[in-house]
């Protein structure tokens, strides 16, 4: 039981990790014997936790960085990363978000379309249920791979 929690932990929090999020996690949970429902589920929930915080925080958390020496670097490239997605996005706004974040290659996902959105400006009430429709899609996207289409759709059934 107590290892079981330990799993799902580990899911969750890798599911947190920019560059890892749930295309990681669910691989991971997975390959842990989690159950695909539970896997997805906490997968999910641990993706969506930063998105609110990036929405809101960043810009100002870049602005600061930029005035530092140490942390300048890394917020001009944090921010040439997202305003390089921003086109991609800007194109068809919030369905364009979710397309964005849905699609599980790499550097998309919901820590880059919560970067691009804010640097976009977009308003809250549009990019988090874009961004939460996206990683629901990326999340059945990549359960389908990690436990087998075939086995996976006579889950659904």
């Amino acid at each position: 039981m107590l290892e079981q929690i330990e799993h799902y932990l580990y899911v969750f929090f890798c599911s947190m990790v920019p560059l890892i999020e749930l295309r990681g996690a669910i691989p991971i949970g997975a390959a842990l014997g989690l159950p695909w429902l539970a896997n997805f589920t906490v997968s999910v929930i641990g993706n969506m936790v930063p998105v609110p915080f990036i929405l809101l925080f960043i810009r100002h958390i870049l602005a600061w960085m930029k005035t530092t020496k140490v942390f300048s670097k890394i917020a001009l490239w944090v921010e040439e990363k997202g305003k390089k997605n921003t086109v991609k996005v800007m194109k068809y706004a919030s369905f364009g978000l979710m397309l964005f974040v849905g699609i599980p290659l790499p550097g998309t996902g919901a820590w880059t379309g919560a970067l691009a959105a804010a640097l976009l400006n977009m308003r809250m009430k549009y990019s988090l249920p874009s961004i939460f429709a996206g990683v629901i899609i990326a999340a059945f996207i990549m359960s389908g791979i990690s436990y087998g289409f075939l086995s996976f759709l006579s889950f659904l059934a």
